[in-house]
């Protein structure tokens, strides 16, 4: 059949099309919507064109077009239009263009379809035919365009998207560019009202650089600020949109804009709100930044551009280099993208060095909204380093519990020939203070990190050390070593050493209190670490630490409460008078009562005493006894 511009053409699809079409319409997209983000990306990519060849001094026509996007509808006839002022197509490139598939792509997209065992969003964007998402809302389509070359006339192509398409001059005058019509199935007819088009638009286009009219009303009013230069831009346009992106009633706490160039070009706008924005915890995996191409929403909260532990942050990143399948919702490589996002983290924790360092008071504020979701990050061994910088804890060297040091003010008050940064967890800033643990940690001045959430620990432990220091938890440092070290309090007086005798009784009565407590400790002896509390209970060595075992038994993994060594200080009073009774009788009933009140009162300090009535009942029966040794003694001084 000999084509002339003059006549129609008509050509039928391959019979492979059927199918084709069939995958793009019910499988390729998981939105209908998506059609019309397909058609105003374009058109704008058509009128980004036009102005390219009018750079290079190109002659065209129509030069009073302003360069803007047209949607309306006819809702008795059922039809949806898109209008451009872009490029047009001659009749040439309207087959080549819409006739792609038709072409060459259906037969080489259906074999690599059947070979592969990716899922199709990886391979169709090898094909260039994401125009034909529009027939899963349309059963037939009219594309009218005017090319912008003079002397081309305008052409018509039309399509049901089944068995082939026309091609034909139009027969009405047009300007240039192009129009889209489409011949709406009659499920689809909620694409005629505006409010659904006006949300479309809002939702996936709201950045493209031309005007998008709807009915005549342009719906996209907000500037993609990312792609602005930021000396042009005020705080106010920053808040502005902020809020248009993240529904906060405050400004954000900081900003951060970039534009990077090599080797990857995209600009990234990113957002520290002042406030967890999930204030309550509900919306956990409601996260992400807007990954946009060339202004165009590619996906709504991308959950890969930032890991997990900067949820917190809000924003948008814009690629011009960035490769994507046909449908804009599933990325086709992941080498770029994986760059981007690596290079976006690197971003955000530079700057959030920069404020640490610069605005300590703004990063305090920023670690007391964000910090519990920032410590998720010790599993980022790529960037362990700067991760472990800005990390903040309270410790035994603040004055309350609200202040916080880094790891690098820490290691600055390091003793000389200290090696470890030593932590303990507990519930409070008071509770951690009358531990027993910390008792020689005081007395040689030797600071240790105050964590009150268990995630503390996680990360400590994950990092193993930081610079060349080692995280050690307080019930598993090298007590000698540590005793070697001299004391700060000058306080302290050193109590009257016990006789040779009552060394040994001291030997035979922790031997009777591992007698008493039996298979409930590993063992009993003296302790290096008390000064002001009789007995302690210790983690054997190379056991897993008390934070780890509590975990495991609040969360049921075991109901076992750990074997442990129970340590003994000899310096006590109440140990000095035991050693008395048990030299006098060693088997008296009150030796046994009192290995059960130190045992239960360290299991109680530990957090692992969840039936205390017998502890109660014998306290009761002890201060009765007291109270009765009280008043006696009282009436004997009379």
């Amino acid at each position: 059949m000999v084509e002339t511009k003059e006549k129609e053409t008509k050509r039928q699809f391959k019979a492979e099309t059927k199918k084709l079409l069939d995958i793009l319409v019910h499988s390729l997209y998981t939105h209908k919507e998506i059609f019309l983000r397909e058609l105003i990306s374009n058109a704008s990519d058509a009128m980004d064109k036009l102005k390219f060849e009018s750079t290079k001094g190109t002659d065209y026509v129509d030069k009073d077009l302003p360069l803007e996007i047209n949607i309306w509808a006819d809702k008795d006839k059922n039809l949806l239009f898109v209008k451009d002022a872009g490029i047009g197509m001659t009749r040439d490139e309207l087959i080549n263009n819409l006739g792609t598939i038709a072409k060459s792509g259906s037969e080489e997209f259906l074999k690599a379809l059947s070979e592969s065992k990716e899922n199709v969003n990886n391979i169709i964007g090898r094909f260039g035919i994401g125009f034909y998402s529009v027939f899963m809302v349309a059963k037939k389509v009219v594309v009218k365009t005017k090319s912008y070359l003079k002397d081309e006339p305008p052409m018509q192509w039309e399509s049901d998207g089944m068995g082939g398409y026309t091609v034909k001059p139009l027969k009405e005058e047009m300007k240039r560019g192009t129009i889209v019509e489409i011949h709406l199935k009659d499920d689809m007819k909620e694409y005629t009202e505006k409010y659904r088009l006006e949300s479309i638009v809002k939702k996936h286009s709201s950045f493209i650089s031309f005007p998008i009219k709807i009915e005549n009303e342009t719906v996209n009013t907000i500037k993609a600020l990312w792609r602005e230069p930021k000396s042009s831009i005020k705080k106010e346009q920053y808040v502005e949109f902020y809020k248009f992106l993240t529904y906060d009633t405050e400004e954000p706490l900081d900003i951060i804009h970039s534009s990077v160039d090599a080797p990857i070009q995209f600009s990234a706008l990113l957002f520290i709100p002042k406030r967890n924005l999930d204030f309550w915890g509900l919306n956990r995996e409601d996260y992400g930044l807007d990954l946009y191409v060339r202004r165009v929403l590619i996906q709504h909260k991308n959950k890969d551009l930032l890991p997990e532990y900067l949820s917190f942050i809000k924003g948008v990143v814009d690629s011009e280099d960035l490769p994507l399948n046909i449908s804009r919702e599933t990325l086709q490589e992941d080498i770029i993208f994986n760059k981007i996002a690596n290079s976006v983290t690197s971003q955000v924790l530079s700057f959030l060095s920069k404020m640490a360092e610069k605005e300590p008071g703004k990063y305090k504020q920023f670690w007391e909204a964000h910090g519990k979701i920032f410590k998720l990050g010790y599993s980022d061994y790529a960037n362990q380093e700067k991760y472990s910088k800005l990390l903040r804890f309270n410790s035994s060297s603040c004055k309350d519990e609200k202040e916080l040091i880094s790891l690098d003010d820490y290691i600055s008050r390091m003793k000389k020939k200290q090696k470890e940064i030593y932590f303990i967890l507990g519930n409070s800033r008071a509770a951690i203070e009358l531990d027993p643990h910390l008792e020689i940690f005081k007395r040689k001045g030797i600071e240790v990190l105050y964590l009150f959430d268990p995630l503390d620990e996680f990360a400590l432990t994950s990092l193993l050390k930081y610079k060349d220091f080692e995280f050690k938890s307080v019930d598993q440092a090298d007590i000698k070593k540590i005793s070697k070290m001299e004391d700060v309090d000058e306080n302290i007086k050193e109590k009257e050493k016990l006789s040779k005798d009552d060394e040994k009784h001291f030997s035979s009565l922790m031997a009777k209190i591992k007698d008493i407590l039996g298979d409930r400790i590993t063992e009993v002896k003296e302790s290096g670490r008390l000064l002001d509390s009789p007995a302690v209970l210790v983690n054997p060595d190379n056991s897993m630490s008390s934070t780890m075992q509590k975990i495991m038994h609040i969360t049921g993994q075991t109901k076992s409460i750990p074997k442990k060594i129970m340590e003994i200080n000899k310096n006590h009073p109440l140990i000095r008078n035991l050693i008395k009774v048990f030299k006098n009788d060693s088997n008296d009933e009150y030796i046994k009562t009192v290995a059960e009140q130190l045992y239960e009162s360290a299991l109680l300090m530990e957090g692992y005493l969840t039936d205390p009535h017998e502890m109660v009942n014998r306290i009761n029966k002890l201060l009765e006894k007291s109270s009765d040794w009280y008043v006696t003694i009282k009436d004997l001084k009379k």
